[in-house]
């Protein structure tokens, strides 16, 4: 019978390429609703806008917020199977048995430090919640949702109902949790990835 040989001590993952997910009106509407939210508290004055319009924008907002996070849990997703198709290559695969939700775990709760430095010069703080709601809305949506899809309960506490859907998503089966340290990965936005691969093609032709 075949046996796994060992795996190196830290194992490289594929990259994380995250790719831009705003259409060109979801900066302004997102500006928009967050203004919209201070003047709802009473933390910025308001002389143009209905209580009415408010809310409105303020769904708006959040709604271009519930569109950027399922565009970010596609990328996740296809980076979860990519994990789980390069592990199981018996020549590299770590001794565990390791499948979508040990790694989204992984993700989330055992980041490299490298990543995690990245993101934060990205201006990412809260990433661990991002990347769990991303991969939560994911597990029910098959499309990026419109506004006439989304019952305003849900667009007003999304946050909450997405933090849920990952949980249930994750506790469904078991997994095999991944140690900190044991594998690592390289985090890219689309066009960076995009240069280095230029880059190398380039220097491969010379």
């Amino acid at each position: 019978m075949a046996t796994r040989n060992a795996a190196p001590s830290v194992y490289k993952l594929p990259p994380l390429i995250l790719h831009p997910f705003a259409d060109s009106a979801s900066p302004g509407k997102l500006m928009q609703g967050s203004r919209a939210s201070l003047m709802l508290q009473g933390l910025l004055p308001n002389d143009e806008f209905s209580l009415a319009q408010l809310q409105e924008l303020l769904v708006e907002g959040k709604v271009c917020e519930i569109r950027m996070l399922y565009y970010v849990g596609k990328d996740l997703l296809r980076w979860l199977d990519q994990c789980v198709e390069v592990t199981k290559d018996a020549e590299v695969a770590p001794a565990e048995e390791y499948d979508h939700r040990s790694f989204a775990e992984f993700l989330i709760g055992e980041t490299p430090d490298d990543v995690t430095e990245k993101l934060k010069a990205w201006g990412v703080q809260d990433y661990r919640a991002i990347f769990s709601r991303a991969i939560g809305l994911n597990s029910i949506l098959a499309v990026a949702p419109e506004r006439e899809h989304l019952a305003d309960e849900f667009i007003r506490s999304y946050h909450y109902y997405t933090d849920q859907l990952y949980l249930a998503w994750r506790n469904l089966q078991s997994y095999n949790p991944i140690p900190r340290g044991t594998l690592t990965f390289e985090l890219y936005a689309s066009a960076e990835y995009s240069r280095i691969l230029e880059k190398q093609w380039t220097e491969a032709e010379e």
